[in-house]
C-alpha cells in the first residue's frame, strides 16, 4: 500500500554569521556597562564604538549572505538596547550625573527609554523611504554621548563640573531619537562601485587623521551628523514658507 507523502518539516535554527556579529555587539555593550560602573570610562567608550562597528556589520552581512530573518531583526534590537541605550546612559550617569542625585538617574532613564521607543518604532513603522531614518539612529546617538565623554575626559576635565550641560545634552539626544526629523541613512551608498582615485586618497588621509586624533574627530563627525537632521528640517521649512509666500 503506497504511503502518503508528508511535507518535510522545516528545520529550525538561526543563521550563525550575522547573529555572531550581533552577539559580539551585545557583548561589547555589556562590557561597556561593566566598565562604566567600575569607573573605567575610556574602556566603556571604546566598547560602545566597537559595538557601533559590529552593529553596522551584522545587517550588511545578513543582506550580502541573504540570511535576513525576523529573529535576527529582533535580536539586533535587543542588542542595540543594551549597547546604545543602557550602556551610554550608565556611562554619562557615572561620569557626570551622580552629583545630581535622583535627577541624574532620571535623565539616564529618559535616554534609555527613548532608545527603546526608537527601536520599537523602527521595527513596527515602515516609512517606505530607505534613504532616510525617522529620528536620530540609536547607534549615532550613543556615539555622540560616548565621544563627548571621551574628548572631555581625555582633556582631564571632570564630568561632574559639567553635570547640568551633560544632562541637557543627554535629554536632547534622546528627544532627537523619538522625533520625526529625518536623517540620511547612507543605505544607498554603493560600496562595491568604482570611485575616483582622489576619493581613495581622501579616505586614507581621513583614516590617518582619525587614528591620530580619534576623540575630537569622532566627536566632530557624529555631532555634525546629529545636527544635520534639525538643520535640514529648518531648511525645508524655510523653503516651504518661501514658496507659500510667493503664491
Amino acid at each position: 500500500m503506497p504511503q502518503a507523502n508528508h511535507p518535510r518539516k522545516q528545520k529550525r535554527g538561526i543563521y550563525l554569521l550575522p547573529n555572531l556579529f550581533t552577539t559580539s555587539a551585545l557583548f561589547a555593550g555589556f562590557y561597556a556597562v561593566l566598565a562604566a560602573i567600575e569607573g573605567n570610562f575610556d574602556q566603556s567608550v571604546i566598547a560602545i564604538f566597537i559595538a557601533f562597528i559590529l552593529d553596522g556589520l551584522d545587517g550588511r552581512v545578513a543582506r550580502l549572505t541573504q540570511t535576513q530573518t525576523a529573529f535576527g531583526a529582533e535580536y539586533d534590537s535587543l542588542s542595540d538596547l543594551i549597547a546604545f541605550g543602557l550602556a551610554p546612559a550608565l556611562l554619562v550617569h557615572q561620569w557626570a550625573l551622580t552629583g545630581l542625585g535622583k535627577l541624574g538617574w532620571f535623565v539616564a532613564f529618559i535616554y534609555t527609554a527613548t532608545t527603546a521607543l526608537r527601536l520599537a518604532r523602527f521595527n513596527t513603522v515602515q516609512t517606505g523611504d530607505k534613504k532616510y531614518f525617522t529620528g536620530l539612529p540609536s547607534p549615532s546617538a550613543a556615539a555622540i554621548l560616548a565621544a563627548t565623554v571621551w574628548i572631555i575626559d581625555s582633556s582631564g576635565y571632570p564630568g561632574a563640573a559639567l553635570d547640568w550641560l551633560i544632562a541637557i545634552l543627554t535629554i536632547l539626544i534622546g528627544l532627537l531619537m523619538v522625533s520625526n526629523i529625518r536623517y540620511y541613512s547612507f543605505k544607498e551608498v554603493d560600496f562595491k562601485g568604482k570611485v575616483p582615485f582622489i576619493s581613495a586618497v581622501v579616505i586614507m588621509l581621513g583614516l590617518a587623521v582619525l587614528l591620530s586624533r580619534p576623540a575630537p574627530v569622532l566627536f566632530t563627525l557624529f555631532l555634525v551628523y546629529g545636527l544635520s537632521g534639525p538643520i535640514a528640517a529648518l531648511y525645508r521649512l524655510r523653503r516651504h514658507q518661501q514658496r507659500k509666500a510667493r503664491r
